[in-house]
């Protein structure tokens, strides 16, 4: 694999991790990770990651309802565009 793609999954499973951890701390009703914090792990890559993470935690559902996947949408559209456009040359 390349660098890459090591990056994506090791950002994506730091995000999963991430929100898991946000959820437990709400139970336990200790400080909470930003919300500013989730969604900067999510716009550097870890979108997928994220909603993964939504869904298997049940957390932050209605507040990123959207959000999460309009990034992950703006991402794969950035992806195709700088591959599309290495492919060109």
């Amino acid at each position: 694999m390349k660098a890459f793609e090591y990056l994506f999954i090791f950002v994506n499973i730091i995000t999963f991790i991430t929100f898991g951890i946000d959820k437990y701390l709400a139970h336990t009703k200790r400080e909470r990770i930003s919300e500013k914090s989730l969604l900067r792990l999510a716009l550097i890559g870890g979108s997928l990651g994220a909603i993964v993470a939504q869904n298997f935690f049940h957390h932050k559902t209605q507040k990123f309802k959207y959000t999460l996947w309009l990034i992950l949408f703006a991402q794969i559209a950035l992806f195709w565009l700088v591959l599309y456009n290495a492919t060109q040359r």
